[in-house]
């Protein structure tokens, strides 16, 4: 038998290990959920790539050649490995595992995700959770993370997808001592007369701040003296009465609770933002991934919509 010059198929090797196992081609069929024919034709091919019989067959009888013995050895430590990886999936889909790299604000993590965190910690011990609560806006894949939570636009690019996690509206919010010193805005054209404590942009510039009451509109940048880029310092100024700050709604409310903030301009709205969760596009996430997600939706879930 003339040897052929094609790849070997491990799979063509399973069903060798099957046939020579049960030594039938009818039963090895029946087990691997394969029509007998299609058994006798893989291993004929298998054959013909190897150049040589692995079977002798006869009407009442088959039995393995000497070459057929051999390369059962082999045939079987491929039916092992298969084993071996379905049991390390079926073990992982069990109980989720390995490294999970996630960015997101560290307003966030602390202001809302701090008791969610420590519970995925708790309930899932296999996975390694390592947080990057940096501002910069990093490079998903190129930096190798599972999970980005990004505010607001999502970046254009195929290799990406995301899960929609919460829709924060914005508020303009100061103390009560400061309004009481300096007076409440009546409309926006107020704000010129007021500090600012303005969120600072990626780029660095502050953000405008962009108002509207029905098909009334608003925009501009009121003077400040204080610019951050995250809301939860914004919140801490705001409180200790530094000016009037944007924020969301749903992180200013506790403060508001007790007193310390007071709603400015409340029939005002400002733009919501959206909370994401960006992956790679991937047809089967990891679970780890996938469990993470979860949780994250869940935990915000109660965000007002």
């Amino acid at each position: 038998m003339e040897q052929s010059n094609a790849a070997i198929d491990p799979n063509d090797l399973l069903i060798f290990a099957s046939v020579a196992e049960f030594g039938s081609f009818s039963r090895a069929a029946e087990r691997m959920g394969l029509p007998k024919s299609t058994v006798s034709r893989r291993l004929a091919a298998l054959e013909h790539r190897l150049g040589e019989r692995l079977l002798l067959r006869t009407t009442r009888r088959q039995s393995l050649t000497e070459f057929g013995l051999q390369l059962l050895e082999h045939a079987r430590q491929v039916v092992s490995e298969v084993a071996a990886v379905a049991a390390l999936s079926e073990r992982r889909q069990a109980t989720p595992s390995g490294r999970l790299r996630v960015s997101m604000p560290s307003d966030f993590a602390n202001l809302l995700l701090a008791d969610t965190l420590a519970a995925f910690i708790a309930l899932y011990p296999s996975i390694q959770l390592e947080l990057d609560l940096s501002p910069r806006r990093v490079d998903l894949l190129g930096e190798g993370f599972d999970v980005v939570l990004r505010i607001g636009k999502l970046p254009d690019d195929a290799s990406l997808a995301a899960r929609r996690l919460a829709v924060f509206s914005f508020g303009l919010y100061a103390a009560p001592s400061y309004l009481a010193e300096h007076g409440e805005p009546a409309d926006p054209d107020d704000l010129v007369r007021h500090a600012a404590i303005r969120m600072l942009q990626a780029n660095g510039e502050a953000a405008a701040w962009t108002l509207e009451q029905g098909e009334q509109r608003w925009q501009g940048i009121p003077p400040g003296r204080a610019s951050a880029n995250a809301p939860e310092l914004l919140i801490r100024l705001a409180c200790a009465g530094a000016g009037i700050a944007a924020v969301p709604d749903y992180f200013a409310a506790p403060d508001v609770r007790r007193g310390a903030l007071r709603r400015v301009l409340p029939n005002w709205c400002l733009p919501s933002h959206t909370a994401w969760a960006v992956f790679p596009e991937r047809k089967l996430m990891p679970v780890k991934t996938r469990v993470f997600i979860d949780m994250l939706q869940t935990a915000l879930s109660q965000v007002p919509a």
